[in-house]
């Protein structure tokens, strides 16, 4: 398989997972989904709780094939070594940028019945959230990259194994500090389990007069938390392994079929493990790394079949690679204009002052469709405006990598 076959094929499995992304993020209500398109309340999985995972194990395949090449070119490896460390910095920063904006409050600031612009402000770095999708994704990205560029396939496989046993060890049989036992017992408690005891620590700065930096809807814990980014590598690892093995100069079957075999066997280890430390996208748990990881190699898998060695492609694929081409500004991008129109920018209407998204939401779908298929119906619309931009992006060869 040529590299520009092999790389239209995940530039599809990337599309398919950004678009995936931008769908169960932006509904028309949040109080009528379908219940694939929304996460699992706590413990299991949706179709949705793939979705990160699914981007986490294709930021690994791509990081081993990019280091390979360039390794192969002569590449000093500290060069390398500074290229991760930017390029997780700046994913990092970005992410962080994003959390803040627009860098004021728009809403009530508590306890202070009329703010200035200033006060605005200061409240919104009091609250502004330290961690994140993106964050996550540079922090794995770069502690990925490292034991890729420094370990062979066995200790990265030595390195997998201790990240995941490890973290089920420290959430399961390790006391949580101001619980008394041990967290096993907490599992179903999202903010008395250690991953939030630890986030409440570093990121809940009110006991020295300062703000909480926690995700606003937890407040206790942060699902991309501190803890839970360390399995969160794994997840990246396993992807950087995936990428080792459909590299191989084998066969295109030959390498298909592993990846389907592995993939199975992650999902039955994954569930499994599920019976004593829960599939759980929350804390990231170890079996649902594993299950995570081997869903993405059956579904890779399956678009390789599809796309390299049948070659069904059409606008169905083309579809999905503009996606695929443009991720950090497909991601970015919505980010910002969702936080405008569900959040910032209000119109009037029948009287009332109400969110722009609500107003379009009411008036082109709620007002002749069933509230979950308006709400998808919705969403579905905010895919296909964002594939103008990034078709349009695509058409003039406009990529926006760090």
């Amino acid at each position: 398989m040529s590299e520009q076959r092999r790389l239209v094929s995940l530039d599809v499995f990337r599309g398919m997972t950004v678009a995936g992304m931008l769908l169960v993020n932006n509904p028309g209500s949040w109080a009528a989904i379908f219940p694939p398109l929304g996460h699992a309340p706590w413990h299991g999985w949706t179709p949705t709780d793939l979705i990160f995972p699914f981007f986490l194990f294709i930021v690994g395949i791509t990081t081993h094939i990019s280091l390979a090449g360039r390794r192969s070119a002569g590449a000093d490896e500290g060069a390398l070594v500074r290229t991760v460390l930017r390029r997780g910095a700046l994913i990092f920063l970005v992410g962080l940028l994003l959390n803040g904006f627009p860098y004021f409050t728009w809403a009530a600031v508590p306890d202070n019945p009329d703010p200035s612009f200033l006060d605005r402000v200061a409240h919104r770095l009091e609250v502004w959230r330290i961690m994140g999708v993106l964050q996550r994704i540079g922090l794995a990205y770069m502690f990925a990259a490292l034991l890729t560029l420094k370990l062979g396939l066995k200790r990265q496989v030595i390195a997998l194994v201790v990240l995941l046993y490890g973290y089920w060890f420290a959430m399961t049989l390790l006391p949580v500090p101001g619980q008394g036992e041990i967290g096993a017992l907490y599992l179903n408690r999202p903010s008395q389990t250690l991953a939030a005891w630890l986030d409440r620590l570093l990121l809940d700065w009110r006991r020295f007069g300062g703000g909480n930096h926690i995700w606003g809807g937890g407040t206790t814990w942060d699902p991309e938390g501190i803890l839970s980014t360390i399995p969160a590598v794994g997840t990246a690892l396993l992807g950087a392994i995936a990428g080792r093995w459909i590299s191989r100069p084998m066969p295109l079957t030959d390498r298909l079929a592993g990846l389907f075999a592995v993939g199975a066997l992650g999902i039955v280890l994954g569930l499994m493990w599920n019976w004593s430390f829960p599939i759980n996208k929350g804390i990231w748990t170890s079996s649902y790394v594993l299950f995570t990881a081997g869903v993405a190699c059956v579904t890779l898998a399956t678009v390789m079949w599809l796309v390299d060695l049948h070659e069904r492609r059409g606008a169905w694929s083309r579809f999905f690679v503009v996606y695929g081409s443009n991720p950090l500004v497909a991601f970015v991008g919505s980010g910002i204009m969702a936080r405008g129109i569900y959040s910032i920018f209000k119109v009037q209407r029948e009287g009332k002052e109400v969110a722009l998204q609500a107003a379009i939401h009411q008036s082109l779908f709620a007002s002749w469709l069933s509230p979950r298929v308006a709400s998808l119906a919705f969403a579905l619309a905010f895919v296909l405006v964002w594939y103008a931009i990034l078709w349009a992006l695509w058409k003039r060869r406009i990529f926006v990598k760090l």
